[in-house]
């Protein structure tokens, strides 16, 4: 048997896990390794690198005609500051919160800063609440809600639509450029013009691991969004949890690319911040995994070298055709890289294989591909896989100072969490606060994982899926669509780039699935069809690889919770606008469903119709 390449050298500690059992079948599980002492806020990091490294990049963006635009520690220390002291002359404070409309940018990050380092409560929102949306029902219940006395946009005109829905008296309105006819508000700039007093200082000084640093708002999939805390103490306790198990190197300062939106706690809390801890170098990423967005993530990539790089699942689905087709640029990415990572969702092994065969091909070693598991109530990360392992699909073990609550329910276990990291609770919701947690203050987060080895907890967890989105067939099996959904896009590999699960009360299981168009181009029966998605979803070569893997799965699974029945490939991407797909990449199970249920109701319908391929 051929060894496997070795996977490029980082430092990591070894896996490492404390458990307890108890008669009822809970298991609790710990970390090996102490927390340590954490820094009192989050701008301690910035205030440290702008004295040590202050002629450093931290955050770099293209700017309106295209060209990169850096803020270095030193710069954005300083305009923290500036932005401090004026929003300290315009009263903010606690419980005067400011609330940032707009995505990521260079002055949503110096804004953002400028709060914490007074004690200013920063509360970023969804864009699409505001851009997306006729009747601005989300944004105003989140205004309402949060009553901010500083509302910031990056474009006024942009926004104006939606900043005219909102009762803004006695609110000051910021924006970078494009000010709004008929709409008051103050240029950005102005606050980047004061002086800095003695008051910031003494502000600074009162910030602590209580003090609230941000408001994140969950996805509001099922409702109104709901107000997640973020104390200083979530926030620092993660960043000194991943700091315990990836010890940083001081010689080779982070260089990443990422476009996870601030708003969300993965994207805002650990990558925001992680770079700030390290003292790295972090460019904003304009582009999407979205079809017409992620061109501009590949642009990107050929100007950088990036020492690590993370994505959704499907970013990475559409990131491997371009670097099988493109070597200068798999030569770009790969040579300085030393970590992978996914989240939001699980990683097919296939495309885990993928991967790694490209890094081999540019660089004769493999990558660690990393990930973890949390919530926004966890800010964000509660556990970390942080060894090699082959293949995907593993959580991980708790951080430091994090314990894993595992209780039987049915045939899996539901994870709770505890910890510095956990969130106090929800803004003025007493009443979810006291429904999200238990008898001993474990958050009750909703997923489901297992033992990767029941006899070796060190091994890991993996996830085991979302306990509320699996179902019964109407026979009473249970199905878990986590685990279906990945091993349907594993057998059926490389032709689908994602799908949901159906089934619920039926008497088996199907898929509504999107293709991935680069690599389907090679199946096609006619390659013209690639170009065209209703084409694509026709095609006989395709259609045929995927029944023929999708038949192979059926044949190895050993019930019909593991069978697909019947698929119907779908022409139409899934809508961020209708909420199919999240700011942070994923597909949402539930509301794709509802949406499509048309479709769905064609999966079901006998005869079968034009478009519904029968797998058994």
């Amino acid at each position: 048997m051929t060894a496997s390449p070795p996977f490029r050298h980082i430092d990591c500690i070894a896996p490492k896990v404390e458990t307890e059992r108890r008669a009822d079948g809970t298991v609790v599980l710990r970390s090996g390794y102490p927390l340590g002492e954490i820094e009192p806020s989050v701008c301690a990091y910035l205030r440290r690198w702008a004295r040590e490294a202050p002629d450093r990049p931290y955050l770099v963006q293209r700017d309106s005609v295209g060209e990169w635009q850096p803020i270095t520690y030193g710069e954005m220390n300083a305009g923290a500051n500036a932005v401090g002291q004026a929003l300290l002359e315009r009263g903010l404070g606690a419980g005067r919160p400011v609330m940032l409309l707009s995505g990521n940018s260079l002055a949503h990050a110096t804004l953002t800063f400028g709060a914490m380092t007074v004690g200013v409560t920063a509360v970023p929102v969804s864009p699409a609440y505001s851009l997306m949306s006729r009747d601005f029902a989300k944004l105003k219940f989140v205004f309402d809600l949060i009553r901010p006395a500083m509302v910031f946009v990056q474009n006024a005109q942009q926004f104006a639509a939606a900043l005219r829905a909102l009762p803004l008296e006695g609110v000051d309105v910021v924006h970078v450029d494009s000010p709004a006819e008929g709409l008051r508000s103050t240029a950005f700039a102005d606050l980047l013009s004061r002086t800095p007093t003695a008051a910031v200082e003494s502000a600074f000084a009162k910030v602590g691991p209580d003090t609230v640093a941000k408001i994140l708002f969950t996805s509001g999939s099922t409702g109104m969004p709901k107000g997640v805390i973020n104390t200083q103490r979530m926030l620092t306790a993660n960043q000194k949890m991943a700091q315990t198990v990836w010890p940083p190197n001081p010689e080779e300062p982070p260089l990443t690319l990422d476009w996870l939106p601030w708003h969300h706690t993965f994207g805002g809390n650990y990558n925001l911040h992680g770079a700030l801890r390290l003292g790295g170098t972090l460019y904003i990423d304009g582009g999407r995994p979205v079809p017409g967005l992620f061109e501009q993530t590949v642009r990107n990539l050929r100007d950088l070298s990036p020492t690590g790089f993370s994505n959704v699942p499907v970013g990475f689905a559409m990131l491997a055709p371009v670097l099988e087709k493109d070597a200068a640029l798999r030569a770009t990415f790969f040579q300085r890289l030393k970590l992978l990572g996914y989240g939001g969702a699980s990683l097919p092994r296939e495309l885990w294989q993928r991967m790694q065969d490209l890094a081999v091909a540019a660089t004769g070693e493999r990558i660690l591909f990393t990930t973890g598991w949390g919530s926004t109530e966890t800010a964000p990360t509660a556990t970390s896989l942080h060894w090699t392992i082959e293949g995907a699909g593993v959580i991980g073990l708790p951080f430091p100072g994090v314990e894993i609550k595992m209780v039987p329910v049915g045939a899996k276990y539901e994870l709770r969490v505890r910890g510095p990291i956990v969130t106090p609770g929800y803004f003025k919701r007493a009443d979810l606060t006291v429904a999200a947690f238990d008898e001993e203050g474990f958050y009750r987060i909703g997923d489901a994982g297992r033992f990767v080895d029941p006899a070796d907890p060190s091994k890991g967890l993996a996830f085991d899926g979302r306990v509320v989105e699996d179902f019964k067939l109407d026979t009473g099996t249970w199905v878990g669509v986590g685990a279906l959904r990945l091993a349907a896009l594993d057998a059926a590999a490389p032709a689908l780039q994602d799908a949901v699960v159906t089934g619920h009360d039926k008497a088996w299981a199907g898929l509504l699935a999107w293709p991935n168009p680069a690599t389907c181009a090679a199946l096609c029966s006619d390659p013209v069809n690639a170009k065209s998605p209703d084409l694509l979803v026709r095609d006989a070569g395709v259609i045929e690889h995927v029944r023929r893997g999708l038949a192979a799965l059926n044949a190895r699974a050993g019930g019909s919770s593991g069978h697909i029945a019947r698929v119907i490939l779908m022409a139409e991407p899934a809508s961020m606008d209708a909420g199919e797909l999240t700011d942070k990449g994923y597909v949402n199970q539930r509301v794709t469903l509802e949406r499509r249920s048309a479709l769905v109701e064609a999966l079901y319908a006998e005869p079968p119709g034009p478009g519904v391929i029968v797998i058994r």
